[in-house]
């Protein structure tokens, strides 16, 4: 019959894949073998072994030492100057980075890409030049120099410089984390929002601020990672005043310059207890964001 489907159609081919396709995605296994050991050498050389010796050498001379360099007046001046810069800057740098992330992605205005090129600055500024900016700026001999010093305003060689140079290489980390990720969520739930008569604030803590709180976590956790371990800039505005205006990295600088090797690695043994709680809070968090997308 003209027109008719016939009852038995010829079968269509299956689509094959190319050899060299395959051969791209399933290598050969010495292949596999040889870049997983290389990456584990490489691994074991750069990040295991040095954080094995830091803390055999803390522990060189006996957990008497370790415990006096660890409770030594000077050691504890150094936490808790430590810890009360990541108090101050980190809090600030999630409310910049917050608004700033906000601002890039949900509105369009003049000076966009000069924004984002400024909070980039600090990744392409060496921290150590940073901190020489703020000297020039708030020094003695600096542009307000002369002013701070007739209103007995102390900056540099203080806690308020320290915090400024901190907050200078902190403050992209949060944003950083929050600028992709916002600009990959659109602005259709907040468009709906506003549709439905929700007001600015109402619209950030009941629609943004769910969408964005594991990169937001995320991006607090290193940004508190640099603050605590930053040296460069802070080295550069504190003056080295020990007991005063000495952070943990610079503490452990000072005492390894005076040849007290044990009492160094005891401190730096600190700092390393703190990055590895750092990491494990930032796995635990990354393993909660897939978790809840799933």
């Amino acid at each position: 019959m003209a027109g008719s489907i016939p009852l038995n159609p010829s079968p269509v081919p299956p689509v094959t894949r190319s050899h060299g396709a395959n051969r791209a995605i399933t290598e050969a296994p010495w292949v596999k073998w040889s870049l997983i050991g290389l990456a584990s050498l490489v691994l074991l050389w750069l990040l295991i072994l040095p954080l094995v010796i830091v803390l055999m050498e803390a522990l060189k001379q006996g957990w008497g030492v370790y415990i006096a360099a660890l409770t030594e007046p000077d050691a504890w001046s150094a936490l808790r100057l430590t810890l009360l810069v990541a108090a101050i800057t980190v809090p600030l740098n999630t409310i910049f980075g917050v608004a700033a992330a906000w601002l890039i992605t949900k509105f369009q205005f003049k000076g966009k890409g000069l924004l984002i090129t400024l909070i980039d600055l600090p990744f392409s500024i060496s921290p150590v030049v940073g901190g020489l900016i703020f000297v020039l700026v708030f020094g003695s001999n600096g542009w307000f120099g002369p002013w701070l010093s007739e209103h007995d305003i102390k900056i540099i060689f203080a806690l308020p410089g320290i915090v400024i140079a901190t907050l200078f290489i902190t403050f992209p980390f949060v944003a950083r984390e929050l600028i992709p990720l916002m600009e990959d969520q659109g602005t259709r739930e907040e468009e709906a929002a506003v549709t439905l008569g929700a007001s600015g604030w109402r619209i950030f803590w009941s629609v943004t601020l769910p969408n964005i709180k594991w990169g937001l976590l995320y991006g607090i956790i290193l940004c508190n990672a640099r603050a605590m371990g930053e040296f460069g800039a802070v080295s550069v505005v504190s003056g080295h005043i020990r007991g005063e205006t000495n952070t943990l990295p610079l503490h452990v600088e000072i005492l390894y310059n005076e040849y007290q090797f044990s009492a160094s690695f005891a401190v730096a043994s600190l700092l390393l207890i703190l990055a590895l709680a750092t990491l494990l809070l930032k796995s635990w968090l990354g393993h909660k964001a897939i978790s809840e997308k799933g």
